[in-house]
């Protein structure tokens, strides 16, 4: 008993003792931050003080001049309330052996196939975090255990999306296949 109470006393000695030899340390730093606020202040006001360089204009800075459009331009034709585009450019996009034509049907059923992966991606990314997921709730919790809809559900979305991008490739393989019929050149479908 009489240990115990050694032991008491001498931990409350160091304790008071490192209270003391630690107060006078803290009246040091806030001197230190005293100094280092007055510096910064004084740096302040010299900032203030200080003129502010003159901008320098680079030929970066000047917007490049555009040359006046030729005579009997598109530009000229709208000024004159005429129709812009002619019908040149429309008798191309629907024509099957312009380059026109089967450029911009690639171009759709290429962005078509860019979407849906791009969405297959997103869902099988939540299904992997659905798999994974905890609920801290435990009735939720065996809820999940017995009932699996929300992952059969985003399975069943990730098949679908699978078979659409499927048809849409079987797509552009047919398209393909029309293009060499149609005679173009199969740099066209890229």
């Amino acid at each position: 008993m009489r240990s115990i109470t050694i032991i008491r006393i001498t931990a409350v000695a160091l304790l008071f003792g490192a209270i003391a030899f630690r107060a006078p340390a803290q009246d040091q730093s806030n001197q230190g931050s005293d100094d280092v606020a007055a510096a910064a202040r004084k740096a302040r006001e010299q900032q203030k003080n200080a003129q502010k360089p003159a901008k320098v204009v680079t030929n970066d800075d000047i917007p490049a001049a555009t040359p006046p459009p030729p005579a009997g331009s598109a530009a000229d034709a709208k000024a004159d309330g005429q129709k812009a585009a002619p019908a040149e450019d429309k008798d191309l996009e629907n024509d099957p052996k312009s380059e026109v034509y089967w450029r911009k049907r690639f171009q759709a059923i290429h962005d078509k196939i860019d979407t849906a992966q791009k969405e297959l991606d997103i869902l099988q990314r939540e299904l992997d975090k659905d798999q994974v997921q905890y609920y801290s709730d435990p009735q939720k919790a065996l809820m999940q255990q017995h009932d699996r809809s929300d992952i059969n559900d985003r399975t069943a979305k990730i098949d679908a999306k699978k078979r659409e991008i499927d048809g849409l490739n079987q797509q552009l393989s047919d398209m393909e296949d029309d293009l060499r019929k149609a005679g173009g050149d199969p740099g066209w479908a890229r």
